[in-house]
This record gives C-alpha cells, structure tokens and sequence, in this order.
C-alpha cells in the first residue's frame, strides 16, 4: 500500500472525494491517501515540487506563469469542466438577468472564484476595467495559526444585507441562500477548469508512472460510482460533505444534482474551459503569455487508460 497526500484548494472538491474515498477505489488499487485537509496556493507550489505532497486538488490558474519562471507543475486530468454557477441577488434589488447589474456592486470571493467572475461579467459585456460594474471581495480573516483565510461575513450574507446587490453562487451555499430568502437566477455555465483537477510535477511522473495510473483509475472509478449510484452517493454527501455546512437530505439531493451529469467520465479538458483559464492566467499574471496553454497538461497516461476499455468498462457494469 503506497501512501499519498493529495490535499484540496477548495473544500468544495470533498464532494466528489469522499465519494472516491468510501466507494473504495483508492484501496483497490493499493493507496493510502490523505486528501481531507486544504493546502494554500504558495505551499501548493512548494510542497509539490518538492515531493512533500504528491498530488494537489486544484490551481487552476497562477500555475501557467510558475511555468514561465522554471514551475514544473503538471496536470493530469480534469472533472469539471463547466462551473454551473447561478446568480444569486435580493427579491427587491431589481435584477432580473446580467445586464441589470451594469453599475452595481458585485460580489466575489477567492483567488480563482474571483477571476471566474471577473470573466463571466466581462464575457457578459460588463468589465469591471471600464467602470460597468464593482466587484466587492468578499470579507475574510485568518484563522489562529492557519495559513488559510477565514471567512468572516459570506457572499450570502453581504447580498442578504445590502453590501452587494448580487454574487453568483453553486451548490451547496446555493441552496442555503434559497432557504434564506435571496433570489436565483438561472444563467448559462461557464466553461472553466474547476473543482478537482489531478495535479502533480514532472518528477514524480518520471520517477513513479505507476502511482500517476493508480490515482487517475482511482479517481475514474470514483467518477463512474457518483454519476451511477445516486442513492449510496447521496448518503457519502450526507455522512462527510460537511465544510461548506451540513447537508439534510434535500441539499445533498441538490448537490448531487447539480454535479453528477457536470463530472467528466473520462477526464479529458474541454477547450472552451482550457481557453477560459488561460485567460485568467493572463489577467493574474502577465508572465503567463510566455507560456502556450496546452504546456502544462500531460494526457497520455488517461489516453493509455481509456485506450485499454478500463473506463468503457466502468459503465457497462
């Protein structure tokens, strides 16, 4: 049994984690891995290349420039390629669709999550560079001792009490902002690498290619086991998916929902989603232009797994 760390960026990420955990298929193939703790951004980039960690769940988008500067991140294989989010906003606060935002403040959290808005606005021909709409961060603080930030008041809470008009939102903080009286509205996904990406560095592709196999068959097994089995999935959410607060059944339903038909059997980035990060890579650092968006993705391991009917098989059961 090799041991493994493969942390997350974002807790959201557990969803679909917990599921590969419990249905079991990190065992079958002979891994121990501890994934149920976040890393930062800095220590992401560190640890990684530094063997300390393994794998990371997540950095989607500082990656491209670390490239440029002599990074040597990978990534392996992708499953989400669309953010479905939804436009969250007060009944009263007059917005019906994207264009009612034009001079309003938005809300907006995190490093990715906020470059993700960023885009999905300008996209929608509101960019906060000419003065269409305001962003608004939204307010953190660090934890006791932690390198991860804290929130301290939540996007549903500043579109709840007026410091925004309107944020977008997915499951499960979607749900919670139903129950607590805010509007939603349905607007198109945005095609983004996002939630849980497989990534890892050069050295440990060259020094141990059988693990890289292992944890991407892991991982696809977890895939075919959520988008199959709703019930037994339903209740890991319930059980475990608790960081972004606990799920009853009706949230965890939701979330399912909202998830499984977006998880990419097997793996393979979209190109809409590859050339909207890579805009975000640009935007957050210029250094990224020096680098072509396709560099930092090594498919050939997940192209050798579907050629064999591995995953074929995995829904032919």
């Amino acid at each position: 049994m090799d041991h493994i760390n493969f942390p997350y960026r974002s807790s959201s990420h557990l969803a679909l984690m917990h599921v590969i955990a419990e249905c079991g298929a990190w065992e079958r193939h002979g891994l121990a891995v501890d994934y149920d703790r976040e890393i930062d951004r800095d220590d992401a980039h560190k640890r990684v290349i530094t063997g300390d960690v393994e794998f990371v769940s997540g950095n989607h988008v500082s990656t491209y420039a670390a490239r440029a500067r002599g990074d040597s991140w990978v990534y392996l294989g992708q499953t989400v390629t669309k953010n479905r989010i939804k436009l969250v906003t007060r009944s009263d606060a007059g917005i019906e669709k994207l264009e009612d935002l034009r001079h309003r403040k938005f809300g907006s959290r995190g490093r990715h999550p906020g470059l993700n808005t960023w885009l999905y606005l300008k996209q929608s021909g509101l960019d906060v560079d000419r003065d269409d709409v305001e962003i608004v961060r939204e307010a953190r603080e660090g934890g006791p001792g932690s390198a991860i930030e804290g929130v301290r008041k939540s996007l549903t809470d500043m579109v709840k009490e007026g410091d925004v008009d309107a944020c977008f939102l997915s499951q499960p903080r979607l749900e919670f902002a139903r129950r607590a009286g805010l509007k939603v509205i349905d607007i198109e996904p945005q095609p983004m690498i996002f939630f849980m990406t497989v990534s890892s560095s050069m050295g440990l592709v060259e020094k141990r290619p059988d693990i890289i196999e292992r944890v991407l068959k892991s991982v696809l097994e977890g895939i075919a086991f959520f988008k199959t089995d709703r019930e037994k999935t339903i209740r890991i959410l319930m059980d475990k998916h608790n960081k972004e607060g606990a799920l009853d059944r009706d949230a965890a339903e939701k979330v399912y929902d909202d998830l499984a038909p977006t998880l990419e059997p097997k793996l393979y980035p979209s190109l809409a989603a590859l050339g909207n990060v890579y805009l975000e890579a640009l935007r957050q650092d210029k250094d990224a232009a020096r680098i072509d968006p396709m560099a930092l993705w090594d498919l050939h391991f997940l192209r050798r797994i579907d050629d064999s009917g591995f995953i074929d098989a995995l829904y032919a059961k």
